[in-house]
């Protein structure tokens, strides 16, 4: 029997690890918060400025388009009844002409026909156009046809695109030029649209360095350059926000506590590339649950794993959340950070801005190639691209550092965990065009 000077005291078993959250858990929770936040403020621009901004009111047409029966084609406005009265060979006096912009209410008189344009308003008493394709201008002035028209063939009537009183665009919608002509089109000349919002970006390590800043010959050993600012910064911006760059921050607890307080002063949200993992240099995540509160920590992603929401708070003093920047802590190794931006920091930014349309539809697509070792337990992202025959090729190397294969890839294959491919299957195949629309 052990004696107690002799006797060891067992170690403690270490607390259980916390299993890592699902992507889709994930997402939705980070949607959950988007929506409760208090909504950006609205503003009045231009049209002629809103394109990608997000409308934040319906815009309703006051009138309908178009606002008047009108010609779809160059031709001859007939009455249908003096056609089929006269005969096949029969010919028409034209009495009057009726071109784009003219009132166009004189009604066409029995037994005559109208020479017409393309988007001129049809005579009262018309009702087809015959395209001058079809028409025969005799010596005299008359008119003959070659083909026997229809009811209405040849009229855009008023109202058929717009109804007075419709909601042609609604709120949420990311305006395209496509929307804003829609917009011109019912005289709308401004659009309420949704503050873009104020992003803080900053990056930490000792180990970055800016390109320019340092030739590639003497970068140091063990620095890199800075990548991860480059890409998310054109991200940010594609995403419709202001985007305040803050730069490196040193890999020092006080120093990232102060740039992080800095930034949720003046900004809706911060994002950081790196020191959101697990080791002794990892500062952000300290810093941040300091600040305000850590609420989302380590995803079941790969590449992506270490992604990190929570909420800092703009008066340090404050004792709750109530007035907080949100803080979303990107991993930093480079491909990892590229994939958490679009699958999950790219939804809560477009939700915050009040977005409706966030979700990327994957599409089916055949491999080409063998994936036979997948993570048994984290969803991965693999970077392909198209073939000439539309199946899908693998990048070779699926490191989360390879920023070569993000630059080479199509897009992302959304593969479960555990999930083996083989030539041949059809897999769930994401677009990194649909993602940076």
């Amino acid at each position: 029997m052990n004696t107690p000077d002799t006797a060891r005291t067992a170690p403690s078993p270490a607390p259980p690890r916390k299993p890592l959250m699902p992507l889709d858990e994930a997402l939705s929770n980070l949607l959950d918060r988007a929506a409760a936040a208090t909504p950006l403020a609205c503003e009045t621009v231009a049209t002629w400025d809103a394109d990608g901004r997000v409308l934040a009111q319906d815009l309703i047409a006051e009138l309908e388009v178009p606002g008047f029966d009108n010609s779809a084609m160059d031709g001859y406005a007939v009455r249908l009844s003096d056609l089929l009265h006269a005969g096949a060979e029969a010919s028409f006096e034209v009495s009057q002409r009726v071109a784009a912009g003219a009132a166009g209410d004189a009604p066409l008189a029995s037994g005559t026909v109208a020479r017409i344009f393309t988007g001129a308003p049809v005579p009262p008493g018309a009702d087809a156009v015959v395209i001058q394709e079809d028409s025969v201008v005799d010596a005299d002035g008359r008119v003959r046809f070659t083909a026997e028209p229809r009811a209405g063939q040849n009229i855009r009537r008023a109202g058929e695109d717009v109804a007075r009183g419709q909601a042609v665009l609604e709120a949420g919608q990311r305006l395209s030029a496509a929307h804003l002509g829609l917009a011109a089109s019912i005289g709308a000349a401004r659009l309420t649209v949704c503050r873009k919002p104020r992003v803080a970006l900053l990056s930490t390590g000792d180990e970055l360095a800016m390109p320019g800043e340092v030739a590639p010959a003497d970068l140091p050993r063990g620095g890199v350059f800075n990548s991860n600012r480059f890409f998310l910064r054109a991200l940010l911006q594609r995403l419709g926000c202001e985007v305040t760059d803050l730069g490196i921050v040193p890999d020092r607890l006080e120093a990232t506590r102060q740039t992080l307080a800095k930034a949720a002063r003046d900004h809706d949200v911060i994002v950081t590339s790196g020191g959101v993992s697990v080791g002794e240099e990892d500062h952000v995540k300290p810093a941040v649950q300091a600040l305000g509160s850590l609420e989302l920590w380590q995803v079941a992603i790969k590449p992506g794993k270490p992604f990190a929401y929570g909420r800092v708070r703009r008066d340090a003093s404050a004792a709750g959340l109530d007035d907080a920047a949100h803080f979303i802590g990107l991993p930093g190794n480079p491909v990892s950070s590229y994939v958490t931006g679009l699958v999950l920091l790219r939804p809560f930014l477009l939700r915050l801005q009040g977005r409706r349309d966030i979700v990327v539809q994957a599409l089916p697509a055949t491999a080409r190639f063998t994936w036979d070792a997948p993570d048994p337990k984290r969803r991965e992202f693999l970077r392909v691209r198209l073939d000439a025959s539309g199946a899908l090729e693998r990048h070779a190397h699926q490191g989360s550092g390879v920023l070569t294969s993000v630059a080479w890839a199509d897009g992302l294959v959304d593969n479960p965990a555990g999930q083996t491919i083989a030539p041949g299957d059809v897999v769930r195949f994401l677009p990194f065009s649909a993602f940076l629309d």
